[in-house]
């Protein structure tokens, strides 16, 4: 089915032959014929609803250069891995680039074959990348995670509202800003701080209907985090924490059940930091548990399970951290456990961050009122699909979401509620009463299930009446009844370091029978964690082909040094399992495999699927191929403006000319000449490239390769012990290929 009639041929053409899908989500193809018009333009997706292709396409199309502003060096790495393993003609430049992709960027820069350069905005903003901009031509500017610009999102960054002085600087270049998480009032600020010129704006669908939500009162922390993780073996999940000491207790007591799992917090050294987010990016760790800032530059498209052990600050940043799971469309799971100790803990926070930073009154006060609003969404009763979408301007049209705890009938209202929480009440006004004392929520809990512990003694509690009254209930769940209680105004919990239980009005009206009091507890914790099949179910041993096909990418992966998503998505190897292609031309129908991939996996995933196959009693091609199915092969090369030196370097490679005389007549580095000669040799054919590698050392890297045919150096530069250069590998390769 070919992409919407909005859409142009060659966007059709481009998305096809590149990323292998045959049609666009809702809004890109409106996303991309902005950008293709020039216009300025503000587009909200939520997360996995492909932002990032909207501003990916339109360079291929108009051969023309987009400079994408990005938060995060991580997310940069990742984006531009996966776009180059298409063919896509991207780079980055950050802080921990290489010398070699730095003049790799400069020379695609300088050569105009650059389509996409990725930067932070911050180096956006220096002196220094104002000097390597002077050289291009900008057509338009890409601003991703646009809501950091804005006092009224959830995560507001200085250095992001500088970038209004684009406009003044770049009054030819279009803008377009991207965000998934973004209110009305959000949204609007974003137009203005950026000062977009009669702007398109798109916004789409914020639900994700693949999410299974689910919101419980916590009760046994680490005992409840560890039974959902169960529901998610050997599948991607978060764990999301406010402190870093959460981070490594919870870890710690996950590993004391057996869940490998790894803690990251800004108090690790930047090493460990970075192997616990390769691990995980690479799927050699499934489970971190993680402050809030870990995510923002992961990728990854499969995690299954995002888990907040504590209250989110934002029921923006709620949809943000939820919205790394199910990425790739497939059903994953978010459960929320919450406390009414989690909002004083970061308003404390808020507080003393305040009084150490130069932010005014305001940024406070709107913290705060983003917090009072997810502590309102965790305490309602409504479908979380349709509060969510309420609380982004939309409306929710179904009765019922089948995807959330409340739609899905698993939270029970208790019907001795009111009963409770007067038994509760009582406890408190009558040890204030007995003392002149007001005491915490563990002693109260203590109290009321009758311990004998030297502290209640002492204060002769175990002489009053409500002593032990609710002994038949678990201490956990007895402080879950208490924070509830805090939670529904019925009871408040005092300010300071030692917070105590204080009754209000509301308390006293419960006690005299004027107002009745609703409980929850979940009917069961050992939910399941999908309420539905997947769009294309596997049976146990089409699960099993898919496990054999996600250990494969992992190979792969780990010989060209990039994620395994960055290979294939679990949607292709689950469509690979369900369908199991038994030629290129039926692989080539598989979501996600573009004409690049075609050539450099086909045959690998093949042998993997009729091995497995074979082995398993399964058909192969087990689903009609679809009529139109065709990817184009990839097209030769755009041309690129006119480069007199790379024209020179050509002439010089003709007449045999070294790649240091090359250099020294062009004036262009030698990794610049290296990669000019790849392109001649590819384009050129010659019989012989002894002027650039001899042959023993061809013969070696041939060697090297035993037999494999795949472009991937890392494999041939280690099994040559590093002797020889990646500038000879690539001119080998290059000459390796069949012309034409």
């Amino acid at each position: 089915m070919p992409p919407e009639s909005s859409t142009s041929s060659a966007v059709a053409e481009t998305v096809s032959r590149v990323w292998g899908f045959d049609t666009l989500r809702p809004l890109q193809s409106e996303a991309i014929d902005a950008a293709l018009a020039d216009k300025d333009a503000l587009v909200v997706l939520p997360t996995g609803a492909g932002k990032s292709l909207c501003y990916q396409v339109p360079p291929l199309v108009s051969d023309e250069l987009t400079v994408v502003v990005s938060p995060l060096i991580a997310l940069m790495k990742d984006q531009v891995d996966g776009l180059v393993l298409n063919g896509y003609p991207a780079a980055a430049v950050h802080s921990g680039c290489s010398d070699e992709e730095l003049e790799r960027a400069q020379a695609m820069a300088a050569d105009g074959s650059l389509r996409l350069l990725f930067v932070a905005p911050e180096r956006l903003l220096s002196v220094r990348f104002d000097k390597l901009l002077a050289d291009m031509t900008v057509s338009r500017f890409a601003i991703d995670e646009a809501h950091c610009i804005s006092h009224w999102g959830h995560d507001f960054r200085p250095e992001y509202r500088q970038l209004a002085t684009l406009r003044q600087r770049f009054p030819n270049a279009s803008i377009q800003a991207f965000t998934a998480t973004a209110t009305p009032r959000v949204q609007a600020d974003i137009l203005k701080q950026l000062s977009l010129r009669d702007p398109a704006v798109h916004v789409g669908t914020f639900d994700r209907p693949n999410l299974v939500y689910r919101v419980l009162p916590r009760v046994a922390r680490d005992d409840q985090i560890a039974e959902i993780l169960s529901r998610h073996k050997d599948e991607g999940a978060i764990v999301y924490c406010i402190s870093r000491k959460d981070t490594e207790a919870i870890a710690e007591a996950l590993r004391a059940r057996n869940i490998d799992a790894k803690a990251y917090h800004a108090g690790l050294n930047h090493a460990k930091r970075s192997r616990v987010q390769e691990y995980f990016i690479n799927e050699r760790t499934d489970v971190v548990v993680a402050t809030v800032a870990f995510g923002m530059g992961i990728d990854r498209s499969n995690v299954r399970c995002v888990i907040h052990a504590a209250l989110p600050k934002s029921v923006e940043a709620y949809q943000q951290e939820t919205g790394r799971a199910g990425r790739d469309g497939l059903e994953s799971e978010c459960v929320l456990l919450h406390a009414s100790s989690d909002a004083a803990r970061w308003r404390r926070l808020y507080e003393m961050s305040a009084a150490e930073s130069d932010s005014g009154p305001e940024v406070l006060q709107a913290q705060i009122a983003l917090l009072e609003e997810t502590r309102s969404f965790a305490n309602s009763a409504d479908c979380r699909h349709k509060q969510l979408s309420e609380h982004f301007g939309q409306s929710y049209e179904n009765e019922t979401c089948g995807a959330c705890d409340v739609c899905l009938n698993e939270l029970e209202i208790r019907d001795d509620s009111t009963d409770i929480a007067r038994k509760v009440l009582s406890c408190i006004a009558r040890l204030r009463l007995q003392s002149g004392l007001d005491f915490g929520a563990a002693h109260i809990a203590d109290v009321l299930r009758g311990s004998r512990a030297k502290k209640i003694l002492d204060h002769k509690h175990d002489q009053i009446s409500t002593h032990g009254i609710l002994r038949d209930h678990p201490r956990d769940t007895v402080m879950s009844f208490i924070n509830q209680l805090i939670d529904r105004g019925v009871l408040e919990r005092s300010a300071g370091e030692y917070p105590v239980l204080v009754l209000n009005a509301e308390s006293r009206a419960v006690l005299k029978g004027e107002q009745q009091v609703s409980l929850v507890e979940a009917k069961d914790t050992r939910a399941p964690a999908s309420r539905s099949t997947q769009e294309l179910p596997l049976n146990a041993d089409e699960h099993q082909l898919f496990e054999a096909l996600r250990m494969l990418r992992r190979e792969i992966a780990q010989e060209m040094g990039v994620p395994p998503y960055v290979v294939f998505g679990d949607v292709s190897l689950r469509e690979m399992a369900a369908i199991r292609p038994a030629s290129r031309e039926r692989f080539a129908t598989i979501r996600g495999v573009g004409a690049q991939k075609l050539e450099s996996f086909a045959e690998q995933f093949l042998e993997c699927i009729s091995q497995q196959s074979d082995a398993l009693g399964l058909d192969l091609d087990s689903a009609p191929a679809p009529t139109v199915v065709t990817r184009p092969a990839p097209r030769p090369k755009p041309k690129t403006k006119s480069n007199p030196q790379k024209a020179l370097a050509f002439e010089r490679f003709t007449e045999g000319d070294s790649l240091d005389e090359v250099a020294n007549a062009t004036g262009r580095a030698v990794s610049t000449i290296a990669g000019y000669l790849v392109e001649w040799i590819e384009a050129e054919s010659p019989k012989s490239i002894d002027p650039w590698v001899s042959p023993q050392t061809y013969q070696r890297i041939v060697e090297a390769m035993e037999g494999d045919q795949r472009p991937f150096l890392r494999p041939i530069y280690d099994s040559l012990d590093g002797q020889v250069s990646y500038e000879q590998i690539r001119a080998v390769l290059a000459h390796l290929k069949p012309s034409g």
